[in-house]
């Protein structure tokens, strides 16, 4: 197609001269009262370029508007767009802030409840690895706290602080292999010592006459000198018995999500 343009070029480049030219003189004509036979000739013959000619502009017109049209829609389309992602960005925000109210209103509503003063502080970093089961709080000594403190939330006991700096404490979570506290079971009344077994409990020296069934809700019992008695602990999901053992085989499943904690409540007192 190239090859027959440039070989063709210049008959091509005259014609388009030539019907150019006819269409100006033809427009001309168009505008006097009185023409000749020649011009007339010259009308009739320039009448189905001149449409052709008309009906071209019109379509590249129509083109054009077009395009114009698409290129306004697609800046009102970015516009639209960017204003979406900033509403959405607000709502998120608002939606965070409902859920921090809350969740802070819940923690307000336990700290009223509380008999022991408490202090709200935020989870600043996690440790739940296979060997330890501990966060780090954003309050330290400067905050009056020190170790042994209990550790709660409104669904239940988190844990107690082992170590304690100006501004941050370490807390060991009730699920450590190495923590333990005195529970009673809430219906029977129960009791035992709740184990923790990395991401399940376990009610040990719970006598094979006691009455322990799946489901139970397990609390402190407020002996052992660190949480109050009846604070959440647990639901009983699995017991075993074998009349060759002096205890039952109690699996504890957690009241508390440890792997969803952002906000805790410290006792500032230990169960005398």
């Amino acid at each position: 197609m190239l090859e027959m343009l440039r070989k063709y070029r210049t008959p091509l480049l005259v014609i388009c001269l030539l019907m150019t030219a006819l269409l100006i003189y033809s427009s001309r004509l168009r505008k006097q009262p009185q023409t000749t036979l020649f011009e007339k000739a010259i009308l009739q013959l320039a009448s189905p370029l001149q449409r052709g000619f008309s009906t071209s502009m019109r379509s590249l017109t129509g083109l054009w508007q077009h395009y114009l049209w698409l290129i306004d829609t697609q800046r009102q389309n970015d516009r639209l767009l960017e204003e979406n992602r900033r509403l959405q960005g607000q709502l998120d925000l608002v939606r965070e802030f409902q859920l921090e109210n809350q969740r802070l209103s819940a923690l307000l509503s336990l700290r009223e409840r509380l008999t022991i003063p408490t202090l709200p502080a935020r989870v600043i970093a996690e440790d739940a690895t296979s060997l330890f089961q501990t966060l780090i709080i954003d309050r330290g000594t400067e905050d009056g706290l020190h170790e042994g403190l209990p550790v709660v939330v409104p669904e239940g006991v988190v844990g107690r602080i082992i170590r304690c700096s100006a501004r941050q404490s370490r807390v060991l979570l009730a699920t450590d292999a190495s923590s333990a506290m005195a529970v009673l079971v809430q219906r029977s009344r129960a009791r035992g010592i709740c184990r923790g077994r990395g991401q399940s409990l376990t009610l040990d020296f719970a006598l094979l006459r006691e009455d322990i069934a799946t489901g139970d809700t397990i609390i402190t019992s407020g002996n052992g000198g660190i949480f109050p008695k009846g604070l959440p602990v647990g639901t009983v999901s699995h017991t075993q018995t074998n009349d060759l053992d002096l205890f039952q085989t109690v699996t504890v499943t957690p009241a508390v999500n440890f792997s969803r904690l952002e906000e805790v409540l410290v006792m500032l007192d230990t169960v005398p």
